[in-house]
This record gives structure tokens, sequence and C-alpha cells, in this order.
């Protein structure tokens, strides 16, 4: 990372409209017309570039946003989708077939834990879910046929931090990829310079950052990239998960703000991370001490754009947990919401929101406890007054006294 710096690559890119406006022209057409009929049967074939077909295939507008990501990421090329999920799903499909193994972080967002739980066997794809933080324990893991090693560079919800170069060390000894989801951390961390095969995000957090649209990215090699929009069996291709041309010229404009919103957001969870853990609540974020991650993660990322914007808080009990997002959001201190990368402040319990999917008794054996609340903290320019408004919810329900602040 030391010589990686994302914002400078996203802030070199320069496109013309074509008109010579200084945003890329908007592509808002499903197909294309050629001039003969030799340069259609050349693009179906791959070999006419520069040239377009049908907006499910690529399109301008997707075009330069697959560019801008890929420069971000520091890999080959990329391929948008319409969801992160849209982009998870065609990914692992691609990598595996009947009679494969896929190795996966057993703390993953709750879509992608219910696809390889309930969704793949019925293709034949086993999955086996391990504590990711244990290289050893991953590494038993891996069978004969195991195709993918699959993590979030920090997991959702607990907040585990993936060793990508440990991972990816395993991951080439065995001759299997390693495709890490990197929502959580970007441009702090380039799980590809670490030796991450595949990269993947949802476009719907961070990246967009202004909660109004859904979409996703997979960064890899040229190859991968050409396999998956491959007209015969690439899995994006057939499945069909394409994003719409407006929503890419949306995102476009939101990334070049990205690494200004970053800082924020880290500055603000690192503020309030350190305060909730001073007053005694039980807090996980990476950029504390107490983080069993903490130097790990430290020597991943670029310290510019901190530790992240994600931090958890246990109250105790999910009927605390939720008389206290009730209360914030009264207070307007946040929206009780699922997702993240907002400008203001979000929060939920995941145990029974964005990780519903994950059965009760496994929750409980990962640590993901009733009374644990996500918080995806916002852009607020006076975090010390939020702070005070959160210290005041949290002592008026009881889970906290005044005296933990004299």
């Amino acid at each position: 990372m030391k010589n990686f710096n994302p914002a400078d690559n996203i802030q070199d890119l320069q496109y013309f409209g074509e008109f010579g406006g200084v945003n890329p022209s908007i592509s808002d057409s499903s197909t294309y017309t050629f001039l003969s009929a030799k340069t259609m049967f050349d693009t179906f074939e791959g070999n006419a570039e520069g040239c377009y077909l049908y907006s499910r295939h690529s399109s301008p507008s997707n075009l330069y946003l697959d560019k801008a990501l890929a420069a971000m990421e520091g890999t080959e090329s990329a391929n948008v989708a319409a969801s992160g999920m849209g982009a998870i799903t065609p990914t692992l499909l691609q990598l595996c077939g009947s009679g494969d193994h896929i190795v996966s972080s057993r703390t993953i967002y709750g879509g992608t834990y219910a696809f390889l739980k309930n969704f793949t066997p019925k293709f034949g794809i086993k999955t086996t879910f391990v504590d990711i933080t244990k290289l050893d324990v991953v590494e038993a893991a891996i069978t004969k046929n195991t195709k993918v090693l699959y993590c979030e560079t920090v997991s959702n919800p607990l907040l585990e931090v993936a060793d990508i170069a440990g991972l990816a060390k395993i991951a080439k000894k065995h001759n299997i990829k390693l495709v890490v989801d990197n929502t959580f951390s970007p441009l702090s961390v380039a799980p590809a310079k670490m030796g991450a095969d595949i990269v993947i995000h949802s476009l719907t957090k961070y990246i967009n950052g202004s909660s109004d649209t859904v979409g996703g990215v997979v960064c890899a090699s040229q190859e991968f990239i050409n396999d998956l929009k491959n007209v015969n069996n690439g899995a994006s291709m057939l499945l069909g998960p394409t994003m719409d041309s407006l929503r890419s010229a949306s995102v476009m404009k939101n990334l070049r703000t990205l690494h200004i919103r970053m800082k924020q957001h880290s500055h603000n969870a690192q503020f309030l991370a350190e305060k909730f853990e001073e007053a005694g609540l039980k807090t996980v974020y990476p950029g504390l001490k107490s983080h069993p991650s903490h130097e790990l993660y430290k020597g991943m990322i670029n310290p510019e754009y901190g530790f992240g914007g994600m931090m958890t808080v246990d109250v105790g009990t999910l009927d605390k947990a939720n008389e206290l997002m009730e209360l914030m959001q009264e207070r307007n201190l946040g929206y009780l919401a699922v997702s993240l990368g907002f400008y203001k402040t979000l929060f939920s319990a995941p145990g029974t929101s964005t990780s519903s999917e994950i059965p009760l008794d496994e929750q409980k054996e990962m640590g993901l406890t009733d009374g644990l609340i996500r918080f995806s903290i916002g852009l607020d320019n006076d975090i010390n007054r939020t702070f005070e408004m959160m210290k005041g919810c949290m002592v008026e329900l009881g889970i906290l006294k005044d005296v933990a602040f004299a």
C-alpha cells in the first residue's frame, strides 16, 4: 500500500463527454446500430474494439465506471453489476461447478452466507465455513475439490479482519482463487495488491455513498472479466445482473468524493469508538488497540483513510438495543436502517436484520449477540456533539451511568 494510493488513480482519470462535457455522456440505449453486418458479427465474436451491441453485454457508461473501479483496486479490469449480490453470485458460479468446494469465512454478509449455505448446494457446490482469522484452520479446511477461498476484508457484522496476504499465500499454495469482498474498506485496503485474485464491492455502500442506488463490481484480471462476460458461458452475461447506464453515471460522480468521505467516516468512528470504550461499553472497532487484529489491520491499511466507518456496540439485550436505536432516531442522530456508507449514521441489530439468514445457534457460536448494534458512522461535522447526544440517550435508558463520564 505504501506506493499505491487509489484516490490518485481515480483523480487521474479524465473522460470527456460527447460534446466536450466534463462528465462523460450517458449512453441511454439498450441496443446499438451498425453500419455493416460484418461489424455486428465481429462485435458478437468480441473482435470489434469500441463497438457496442446490446447493453446487457456492455455499454459506454458501464465501461467508464469499470475502468475507474479497476484503477481504484489496481486490477486489470472490472465489471459492474446491478447489485452487490449481482457481483458476488456470478463470480462464485463462474469459478465453481458441480462437485467443487468453497472455504468461506463464517462471518460474512447474510445474503452471501445464504447463497453459499442454501442455494449453491442445488448445483452440487459445498461450502465449509471457518474462522478466517485462524490461518491453520483455513488451510485445514481445503480439500482436493476446493476452488475458492472467500472472505471479507473486514467482516460483516463482527468486524473480524482477514489477513489477506496470509490467505493469498495459502490460496496460491493450493492453486485456488482468493476472492475478497472489500465493501467495508474502500481506499483503505487494496486486496489485489496483497495477493487477492478477485475483489468485490457492493457499490451501494461507501462507493456510491448516498443510499439512492444499488450496485456491485467485480475487479479482477482481464481474463477473468472476459470469462464473466463471455456470451456462451459467462455467468454475468447469462444471468443478466446488468447495471443501468444512468446508475453507472450516478455512481461515477459520487466516486470522485470517496476519498473525502472515507476520511471523515473514519475520523468520526475512531472518535466515537474511543469514547464508548472509555465509558465501559463493549465496543469493537479495528482502530481500537483492544481489537484482536488491530496491529494486523494497521499494517494493511493506507493510514490516510483510517480504520473505516463501521463499529459495533453491545448493550446487553435485543430489547435494550431496539430501545436505544429508536431513541437515537427520534433525536435525529441517524436512522434505524440496514446498509452503510450514508452521510447520516445508520444503525441496526444485525442478528435480526442483515445477518438474520444465519441460524441462531451459529450466530451464538460466532459471537453475534442479541444486544449487538452495528453502526455505520456518518459524516457529522461536530462528532463530539453527536457523542454527547448519544451518551444522553444511553444514560436515559440506563445503558450508561452519568458517573461513567465524571
